[in-house]
């Protein structure tokens, strides 16, 4: 925001400009649109603008089983589908007073924490691109898709994968995804230095992002912020460490933070969770457990009658469904929390103030997916 003065809209510049981004530009990360007020270069006002990517997936939700209508919450944010899959499974699953077997658990967590690397792999591509460097995406396509080649082993897909089930897994883990992550996890952290090496100690890189986009934690909690957005203003939250599920309290790792809550903190952030989701993928694939990957459910699933919220560390921040169960094989309501759309409310407040340049990569630095924030 301006540091001279706010500035009201009735007080504007008479020489000021509108001008439109998207919602067909690929910095605004999908089909999402912003009018802006600009005077000169520096940005007064930005006006979001959703609702290209509108769906209506959570009235779907009424008009499907509780099975049907899980592969479409891969739709949300779709580059974090498994980590969507998750968290509607275990809120079907606290309804009918079930749990996952211990293996199904950490099978999950397994899915979890790749999709979670191969999501923040895309943000560093697309941080690079913002600030005008192609080959960082390259970069994390390439390293992507040995990702996507497990997934592709464990579940059959590469983007959509329908794997995670209510009451556990669609099938057992194979023991080739073990080889594969090994061979990853020996190659991949060399060249995860070379990336810092390219990118995040660039001087044109860090010239662009450190002191751009400042946000104090104060303001994040009154937004709704949360994930690696909240985590970059120096609050140590994680619902992974607060709220355990799937057997997160057995596993070692981490909580990176950021000390000045700007754009640079926010990619550093995710970067250093990349790290530390490699080193639970590779506890969990270690200490395997034994048995079943499911537990019996009905092919008809009818909850009791009852409502529940509950919310896992997704790959952009804070994922929940809430649902009101009326005894039917449909949900009476099902309403979706997702990161997205609370980090799109605030684009004016964190970008008001700054240049043209810098509102890019600030949206940038919030990994927004147009999919979960237009439900």
């Amino acid at each position: 925001m301006y540091d001279e003065a706010e500035i009201l809209l009735d007080d504007l510049p008479k020489d000021y400009m509108e001008v439109n981004f998207g919602p067909h530009h690929p910095s605004t990360h999908g089909v999402f649109r912003f009018i802006a007020k600009i005077d000169g270069e520096r940005i007064i006002d930005i006006d979001p603008v959703i609702g290209y990517l509108h769906r209506g997936i959570e009235k779907i939700a009424e008009n499907r089983t509780y099975v049907q209508f899980k592969p479409l919450v891969d739709r949300l944010d779709y580059t974090g589908g498994l980590n969507n899959e998750l968290c509607y499974c275990l809120a079907v699953e606290k309804l009918m007073d079930i749990e996952a077997p211990p293996r199904a658990q950490a099978i999950r967590v397994i899915c979890a924490e790749l999709n979670r690397i191969a999501a923040h792999l895309i943000f560093f591509g697309a941080m690079g691109l913002e600030t005008g460097a192609f080959t960082p995406l390259l970069f994390g396509f390439l390293d992507r898709e040995t990702i996507l080649n497990i997934f592709e082993i464990m579940a059959g897909g590469r983007l959509t994968f329908n794997y995670i089930t209510i009451g556990g897994v669609r099938e057992d883990i194979r023991s080739t995804v073990k080889t594969y992550f090994d061979k990853f996890n020996k190659e991949f952290p060399v060249k995860l230095k070379r990336y810092e090496e390219l990118i995040t100690g660039n001087e044109i890189f860090i010239k662009r992002l450190k002191n751009v986009g400042i946000l104090k934690k104060e303001d994040l909690f009154n937004w709704g912020a949360s994930g690696p957005t909240l985590r970059g203003s120096g609050v140590k939250f994680d619902i992974r460490k607060v709220e355990p599920y799937s057997g997160y309290e057995k596993y070692d790792f981490d909580i990176p933070v950021g000390t000045n809550g700007d754009v640079y903190d926010r990619y550093l952030v995710r970067m250093e969770e990349i790290k530390q989701s490699m080193r639970i993928v590779a506890q969990a694939l270690d200490n395997l457990p034994s048995g079943d990957f499911t537990v019996k459910v009905p092919r008809i699933i009818k909850p009791p009658e009852g409502e529940v919220y509950v919310r896992n560390e997704g790959t952009k921040g804070e994922i929940g469904f809430y649902i009101v169960s009326k005894g039917d094989k449909n949900p009476y309501r099902l309403k979706i929390r997702t990161p997205s759309f609370s980090h799109i409310n605030m684009l004016n407040f964190a970008a008001s103030g700054n240049y043209i340049a810098d509102a890019i990569v600030i949206l940038g630095s919030f990994d927004t997916v147009m999919g979960s924030c237009d439900r």
